[in-house]
């Protein structure tokens, strides 16, 4: 599927997997297995303050896969068309970004921790910074 035509409705929630214990809990994240691609890079925000939102823009080959670690927050996708918003606040449940997607991110908790993991090295050339640029890119 090419990133031009992916929608929102590609884009999907992952619960992973929880090993639970008396001293805490903890969610393993394997490449491949609980994620559907290969993790080259992991960032995280934090330390947002209130009112704030974070990324609005779009990837032309990048996958992320994006999980509150701590907290709560919106994520709003966008496929030029369609737009659907989902709110992350598991730190065992995370949202599959497809490329081609526009995305959004607001309503921070307070001490909220978004944590990325990306397909890809950063590169600037794949990034669309630009809501009309990424119409453009997706024919709309």
């Amino acid at each position: 599927m090419s990133s031009k035509t992916t929608t929102v409705f590609d884009c999907n929630i992952i619960h992973l997997r929880r090993i639970h214990n008396r001293a805490g809990n903890i969610t393993p994240v394997e490449n491949n297995i609980h994620v559907p691609f290969d993790v080259k890079r992991v960032y995280y925000l934090y330390d947002i303050p209130g009112g704030e939102s974070r990324a609005a823009h779009g990837h032309k080959q990048l996958e992320q896969f994006i999980v509150a670690a701590s907290g709560s927050f919106d994520l709003t996708i966008d496929d030029g068309i369609n737009k659907k918003t989902v709110q992350l606040n598991r730190p065992y449940m995370g949202l599959h970004v497809k490329p081609g997607i526009w995305r959004d991110i607001s309503n921070f908790s307070s001490g909220a921790i978004c944590l990325v993991l990306a397909s890809m090295l950063y590169t600037e050339e794949d990034y669309l910074r630009d809501y009309p640029d990424f119409k453009q890119y997706k024919n709309l």
